[in-house]
């Protein structure tokens, strides 16, 4: 199962890669949100994870885009260290499969990812 991560801070972006890799998962790291789409584009990806404040384009506008232009169904999960209740609900107005505050827990964020492809089967 492949999965693109998109998350700006390089210690966080490598900690979850390291644990998803540990799990099983293929990783794609990227660091701007240009390039995270960029590659989403033109690859295929099981699951979609970033955060929402990134440079280039931000997790929203690549989920948005996702959504709307790709007409994918693709899982995505929104991170921040947002704990807005309005940009949850935004997140998941324009499409995000879940939102997870930071700091993230790598076994609850497991769990999600894991019930997401389980119904995408």
């Amino acid at each position: 199962m492949r999965i693109i991560l998109a998350e700006d801070n390089d210690i966080l972006r490598k900690s979850l890669s390291f644990f998803l890799e540990s799990k099983g998962f293929s990783v794609d790291q990227f660091s701007d949100g240009k390039d995270a789409l960029d590659a989403i584009v033109n690859d295929n990806y099981n699951l979609i994870l970033t955060d929402i404040n990134m440079p280039g384009i931000s997790g929203m506008e690549i989920t948005q885009y996702v959504r709307e232009t790709l007409k994918s169904d693709v899982p995505v999960i929104i991170l921040t260290s947002s704990g807005i209740e309005q940009t949850e609900l935004d997140s998941f107005d324009i499409g995000a499969n879940e939102f997870i505050a930071k700091p993230v827990s790598p076994a609850v964020l497991l769990v999600r990812i894991n019930k997401l492809l389980n119904t995408r089967v």
